[in-house]
């Protein structure tokens, strides 16, 4: 009986009972396609593939149109087609990608709809959809905010036959290697710690180089997180080569990432140890 259950007893139930349900209604909306060449439901009695749905699986027509729509979409993509009809993933997670799916990106964004949850893949697609115009050309360039001062000598200089373009290089080309410079200067000196604090000195050094804004290419939001693209708690070091200031959302998406990557190894070696596979060599985050 459940009420002899206990809280954990009874929660653990309702978990294990939940996620079943939504493992078999993805199989199932996996199977309409098929039920739909078919049109299986007709010999069955049914006026429709939508009531055939509602009366098997409680699904509203909108699901169902979005299944049979989703399907078409794949045609090119039979990586992610497949991720449908098998129910391996969710339509709402398939439906986030399918505007960028490509012959050519599917086998990655696969991957992305299998580790991520929503939340962090809605920002990998809104990237993928901002370094694609980006790409195109389809983005206005950017306005140079120079003072009046600044602007006033660069003219000077232009006046007088230097090529600015070979000097402005110059000078960034110079403020390069500066900055890697003061980066390996910093790094043979680190000692391994467990303090999440980075020091102000790394700070400094990683604002000179990325300024206030989320290192990521297509995003202009401020900075709030140094995020460790190599695993803090596998290295113990604040090293400002792996190192990234990023806004919260891509900060939340880097940490989605590294979370399911670090549960798949996990699962990994019993996996390949069963079919007789040596485990592939993988770099540390």
């Amino acid at each position: 009986m459940n009420s002899q259950l206990t809280d954990q007893e009874l929660l653990r139930k309702a978990k294990f009972y939940g996620e079943n349900a939504l493992r078999w209604r993805r199989k199932f909306m996996g199977l309409l396609p098929e039920i739909q060449r078919r049109r299986l439901f007709e010999r069955k009695g049914f006026s429709s593939i939508f009531e055939f749905s509602f009366k098997l699986a409680g699904l509203s027509e909108e699901q169902v149109r979005r299944v049979l729509s989703l399907e078409k979409r794949f045609a090119e993509t039979p990586t992610l087609k497949n991720l449908l009809v098998s129910g391996t993933v969710s339509v709402h997670k398939l439906a986030r990608v399918a505007s960028i799916a490509s012959p050519e990106n599917e086998q990655a964004l696969a991957e992305a709809v299998k580790i991520l949850p929503k939340h962090a893949l809605e920002v990998f697609v809104r990237d993928g959809l901002l370094e694609a115009k980006i790409e195109e050309k389809l983005v206005p360039g950017h306005t140079l905010k120079l003072s009046a001062e600044v602007t006033e000598r660069l003219v000077k200089l232009q006046e007088k036959g230097l090529d600015l373009d070979k000097l402005l290089t110059e000078f960034l080309d110079q403020r390069e290697q500066e900055i890697a410079e003061e980066k390996i200067t910093i790094a043979e000196k680190l000692n391994e710690t467990h303090s999440r604090y980075v020091p102000v000195r790394i700070k400094k050094i990683i604002q000179k180089e990325h300024g206030s804004k989320c290192s990521i290419r297509t995003c202009k939001k401020p900075a709030q997180q140094l995020h460790h693209t190599q695993t803090f708690s596998l290295s113990h070091l604040h090293d400002p080569h792996y190192l990234a200031p990023l806004c919260k959302a891509h900060h939340t998406l880097a940490h989605a990432i590294n979370l399911k990557v670090q549960e798949k190894r996990t699962a990994l070696p019993s996996e390949f140890a069963a079919h007789g596979t040596s485990l592939p060599h993988t770099k540390p985050d």
